[in-house]
Formats: structure tokens, sequence, C-alpha cells
């Protein structure tokens, strides 16, 4: 297999949120797409964040996209000149007010659609989380968090008891595989 080539590229538009791209590419097999449409966004970090008791530290909020409310892990956008693990804390804390002593474990890294976007995510789990603090939330953001034990989440997710989004459900089953390991 070869890559495609990309023969010419423009922007759309560009802002702080994202920007659209549209390449045109030459394929292998000589054919052409003129109008192949990239959405060009920054990379984040979610984190599945259990308590000290063995509880899963989530956050409902409204999600426009969807248009309704969705349970999640925390989660977020890393800013400049912040490491991965860095950025995942940071937003733990922002949205929860949770932190914990112990060392974060990467669980994995991936592309979040590699088709169309240009981002990865980068899942991690952090254990022995204690609340430290009071959110500390954007002004376009209205979090509530709830503590959900740990495998009550995984049969709420399989007997589709709650509405969240597929990034939550792979990164509990990516700790809830690790965990089983350890």
């Amino acid at each position: 297999m070869k890559a495609w080539q990309t023969t010419n590229s423009e922007y759309l538009y560009k802002t702080p949120f994202g920007n659209l791209r549209k390449d045109a590419c030459k394929l292998p097999n000589g054919m052409t797409i003129d109008d192949y449409y990239v959405s060009e966004f920054s990379d984040w970090v979610n984190a599945v964040v259990i308590t000290e008791d063995g509880e899963l530290v989530l956050v409902e909020q409204y999600r426009h996209g969807g248009q309704g409310f969705y349970l999640e892990i925390p989660a977020g956008k890393i800013e400049a000149g912040e490491t991965d693990e860095e950025g995942m804390l940071r937003e733990i804390r922002e949205e929860t007010g949770y932190t914990s002593l112990e060392e974060p474990v990467l669980l994995g890294e991936f592309m979040v659609n590699p088709a169309t976007q240009t981002n990865k995510i980068k899942t991690f789990l952090l254990k022995g989380a204690f609340k430290a603090g009071d959110q500390q939330l954007d002004e376009t953001e209205e979090i509530r968090v709830k503590l959900v034990d740990f495998e009550d989440f995984g049969r709420m997710i399989r007997k589709q008891e709650v509405q969240t989004q597929l990034f939550t459900a792979s990164a509990y089953y990516m700790a809830s595989a690790f965990l089983g390991e350890g």
C-alpha cells in the first residue's frame, strides 16, 4: 500500500476551536479526489479517576452536538507548555476538584478519527483520588460531579442505563482490563 499524495491544500476556516482544511489528493491507483475535508483539532487527554473508596469520578454536562446531558470521564485539551500528564491532572482538578498522589498510568494513545481528523487522545488511569478543592470551571462550563461505583458503571454502560460517549466507554473498559491484569 502507498499513501495518498496531497496535490493542493487550502484552509476554509481557522478558529481557536479547530480548523477545516480542504485537500486535493491523488490516490496510488491514479484516481484524484478534489474535495477531501480534514478537521484539525488539538490533541486531548482523558482519565479514568478512581477514588480511595473505589468510586469512579465522573462529570455530567450538556453536549450541544448530542443535544443532551452526558456522563463522562474528565477530559480536555492540552495547553501550551504542558505535558500530557500535567494537562490531565489540571483538567481533573478544574472539572472535579479531585487529585491524587499516585502516578498516572497511560492506558493508551489513539487517533480520534484518522479518516478526517488530525487529533489524538491519550487515556490515563488515576487511582487513589481524593477531593482536594472546589471546581475551577471556565465560564462556558457547567459540570456536575458524580461518583459511581467502578463495577456498577460497567453494568450501566452494558445495559445502556447511562448516556455517555465512546471515549468514556472505551476508557472504562481499558481501565477495567488493566486493573484485572494487576
